[in-house]
């Protein structure tokens, strides 16, 4: 799809703004932020101020508005698309339909190879395979593994449990489909950011106590993990830091409405009874993100249980950062670390 010329032009501008030195970017962006004993990231600091200067925000009047605002506004902070990786269409079957996804392979990878079936953020109501393009290429070309990047159904037209059941068809099938998509059966991970990261643990916890074939690791990007309980972190962060709890309810309105039993593990997996077998996790936070803390609960819950976790706190960052790599080496060192973790959690072993 063409970029408008008006994006063309303000990602530019963008892009200019972040690589002038950083004495003028500390006084455009204003004095450091300090909030629970930690200080925000100049990068993240200055992409705020942009986003306030810009009127922007995460939801934006209604849910179409709102979808149409993140897929043009993705294209100012994801940066060049990274190439070389190859992509072909791939149909999941998924109840009586079936979902699209995208394959994502990096140049030079041999088969079969790892691979990491990859669910989009958004709040269960935004976002896609296109806003997260950048991002799919990245895990892909940085950590050597095959992303299968999968259009679940969103709410408000498909809420709890839609994008569940699409989540858990979409991991079945690159499991019995492993050999058509290059990949090796006992290496298929599963991954997101923020409500892929909850549907992410959903599958794990799904299909390791269905018994048969689960995750070999997960990949948890500040996971939403708890519907039933506001954590300090919400109470904090929840206002000028891209997450906001004004967002946050607005998205939980759409995907549970009213009747849904929030403390559903398929909703709220740190509430599941069991959580012993479950596959290696790495999970990362945000020091910033008023999801942060519940990630964090969901770590301990996990080690707890006797699975094998390593919880990263990107404690000067906020919610969203997987999407910022074109604008701001700080996001960048955290995205690369995120691959590191998927390249080891996916490494034949001997």
């Amino acid at each position: 799809m063409a970029i408008p010329p008006q994006i063309r032009a303000q990602a530019a501008a963008a892009q200019f703004l972040f690589w002038l030195p950083r004495p003028v970017r500390r006084l455009i962006a204003g004095a450091p932020l300090r909030l629970d004993g930690q200080e925000l990231a100049l990068d993240a600091q200055l992409l705020l101020k942009l986003q306030k200067l810009g009127g922007a925000s995460l939801v934006n009047g209604s849910v179409e508005q709102s979808r149409a605002l993140l897929e043009a506004s993705q294209h100012l902070v994801n940066g060049k698309r990274i190439e070389p990786v190859a992509t072909r269409d791939v149909a999941i079957p998924s109840g009586e339909a079936s979902l699209d996804a995208t394959l994502y392979t990096p140049a030079g990878l041999p088969e079969p190879s790892p691979l990491l079936v990859f669910f989009h953020g958004g709040g269960w109501v935004i976002g896609s395979r296109a806003t997260h393009d950048n991002a799919a290429r990245y895990l892909a070309k940085h950590a050597g593994v095959r992303v299968l990047s999968v259009e679940y159904r969103l709410a408000p037209e498909s809420p709890f449990p839609g994008p569940v059941e699409d989540a858990l068809a979409a991991f079945d099938y690159a499991h019995a489909k492993a050999a058509d998509l290059g990949a090796d059966p006992d290496r298929i991970a599963v991954g997101g950011d923020s409500a892929g990261g909850n549907l992410s643990a959903v599958v794990a916890l799904e299909a390791t106590r269905r018994g048969g074939p689960a995750p070999a690791f997960q990949l948890l990007i500040y996971p939403a993990v708890d519907f039933t309980t506001r954590r300090r972190s919400r109470e904090i962060f929840g206002e000028d830091l891209f997450l906001t709890d004004e967002a946050m309810v607005w998205f939980e309105g759409h995907y549970a409405p009213e009747g849904v039993d929030k403390a559903d593990p398929r909703m709220s997996p740190l509430l599941a009874s069991d959580h012993s077998g479950l596959p290696p996790a790495y999970i990362v936070t945000a020091g910033f993100d008023p999801l942060r803390d519940e990630g964090e609960a969901y770590a301990e819950k996990l080690r707890s249980a006797g699975v094998p976790v390593a919880l990263s706190r990107q404690a000067d960052l906020i919610h969203g950062f997987l999407n910022f790599a074109g604008v701001g080496s700080r996001f960048r060192e955290a995205i690369a670390e995120m691959a590191g973790a998927l390249r080891v959690g996916l490494a034949k072993r001997s």
